[in-house]
């Protein structure tokens, strides 16, 4: 099957369009080809791998003591936000009956009349469809904010504001820009594949909730590095993988547009990753893996409003744009006084917002009709379109004071109930969120080494007995009490290995 001049293959005529068509009567699958079908089913793949990646990187650059939590805490959310998207999130923000322009209705309460029908975004694609493909950006956005938890957050807190987060703050930010009726859609911004909902949403509100969490204790930022760069390189590539899903599938088919979007993600990453190791290297004279990881994932968030729209050329600028500021961005958290442990404002919000301006200067009009579908829609600057640049700084501006405000309230109101404390202990603080909150470890060999060095002198104690109290170390007290109790003189003790073993057996 081939496509007409413009639009869908063949125009849908089924028999009850308003319920999504039916099925025991008609063939619902001869509106679109296997081609586009397939296509998004593997974007939405793609971009569902993009979570476990955010908790690699997460995971990589925070201390290990608190390293599983943030792997569990990107999974964890990506399950509420499933159910939620389900129940009422999909209806919530991109039902194309809801006509109030900044929130939808629930006639597609857990996806009610969601079949076969030409999805409100495309019409190459069903919206049964397109509704599974966006939960995937939702879920990835709400996995972006819990990097605001790192190393001080709880998880249950955690993950009942997800819930609110995708309704209250999510849905609302999507509705605006990507459903037909949206007050931002029909203003005219052009945002291809997120930089409000995703990237904003995201940024600006793992900073107010790191805001409402405050700062961690002083004496755990003494020395702070990531504690594992290879984890922080996997997550990269995990998240670069699936960005082209992300980018390249917004789309909505197997078309030119597609492959654009798919190259200019591609240049601007890679533009932004030189440029910002080029910046720390003026500093360190030393090549840095966590600010290539870093320009990396800056350069892809600033092409995710960007790159449907973008000639190739504007995005090696768009790269460099994006290298630079959000270099500098990740000190405006000193700047105001927030701990953004995982710089999610700087890397995501301020790189969004990057995107957006780039659109109103130079998105392209033969790029945008490259999809075959949205022919005829005007650019920015390229096109002599002299007001989308205000249109885009406008719509920057209702995303970000909008998230903040009901981000922080959602926060100070989780953080009233009683149990829902956002906040570990001090204790928890010190002890690391895996034990408190998880009893599991991302390194079990972690705690064997412990073990092991709570009872193995100092290399200057090994032929005298040691001068450490037994209940001054940390470990099995048995342990402890080999040095000072029935083993004053050092003995050889069995390796990590061996340990592991006699415990097993």
């Amino acid at each position: 099957m081939s496509y007409a001049h413009t639009g869908a293959p063949t125009e849908f005529n089924g028999t009850n369009a308003l319920m999504g068509g039916d099925s025991r009567t008609e063939n619902l699958n001869q509106w679109f080809t296997h081609g586009d079908v397939s296509y998004i089913l593997i974007a939405s793949a793609m971009v569902m791998i993009m979570v476990p990646g955010l908790g690699f990187l997460y995971s990589g650059l925070a201390r290990r003591k608190s390293a599983l939590s943030l792997i569990w805490a990107c999974i964890g959310s990506s399950a509420v936000v499933t159910f939620q998207w389900y129940f009422w999130g999909y209806s919530l923000a991109l039902s194309p009956s809801a006509t109030n322009g900044f929130i939808g209705d629930l006639k597609r309460f857990a996806l009610q009349n969601t079949l076969g029908a030409p999805s409100p975004g495309s019409p190459l694609i069903p919206e049964l469809l397109y509704s599974f493909y966006q939960m995937q950006f939702a879920a990835v956005t709400v996995a972006i904010v819990m990097g605001a938890i790192a190393e001080r957050g709880r998880l249950l807190p955690a993950m009942v504001f997800t819930f609110f987060f995708t309704t209250l703050v999510y849905c609302p930010v999507c509705c605006w820009v990507w459903n037909v009726n949206g007050w931002a859609f029909q203003y005219g911004v052009l945002d291809y594949a997120g930089g409000g909902p995703v990237e904003i949403v995201s940024g600006v509100g793992a900073l107010a909730y790191s805001m409402v969490l405050g700062k961690r204790q002083e004496k755990m930022l003494l020395n702070f590095r990531p504690h594992n760069v290879s984890l922080i390189t996997l997550g990269t590539i995990l998240l670069w993988f699936g960005w082209l899903g992300f980018n390249g599938g917004s789309a909505f088919g197997a078309n030119l547009r597609a492959v654009i979007a798919c190259w200019n993600s591609n240049l601007t990453a890679v533009m932004s990753g030189m440029t910002w190791v080029l910046l720390d290297f003026r500093l360190a004279k030393k090549w840095s893996m966590v600010g290539l990881c870093s320009g990396l994932i800056s350069g892809l968030v600033a092409a995710t409003p960007a790159s449907g729209f973008l000639p190739l050329h504007a995005s090696i600028l768009l790269g460099v744009c994006s290298g630079v500021i959000c270099n500098y961005a990740t000190k405006i958290k000193y700047l105001i006084h927030i701990d953004d442990t995982m710089d999610v404002f700087a890397e995501h919000g301020v790189a969004g917002m990057l995107g957006l301006i780039f659109n109103g200067l130079f998105a392209a009009d033969y790029v945008i009709g490259l999809d075959g579908v949205n022919n005829g829609i005007t650019g920015g600057w390229l096109n002599h379109n002299w007001k989308q640049l205000y249109i885009q700084i406008a719509y920057i501006v209702a995303c970000t004071a909008y998230t903040f405000v009901v981000t922080a309230l959602i926060c100070y109101a989780i953080n009233m109930v009683p149990g829902l404390q956002l906040r570990a202990t001090e204790e928890a603080e010190l002890l690391g969120m895996d034990d408190d909150q998880l009893g599991e470890f991302a390194y079990d060999y972690v705690e064997v080494r412990r073990d092991y060095l709570a009872w193995t002198p100092a290399k200057e104690y090994h032929h005298q007995p040691s001068p450490v109290a037994a209940g001054d170390r940390h470990g099995i007290a048995a342990h402890s009490q080999m040095i000072e109790g029935s083993s004053p003189q050092y003995q050889t003790p069995p390796s990590p290995v061996t340990e592991l073993n006699t415990k097993k057996d």
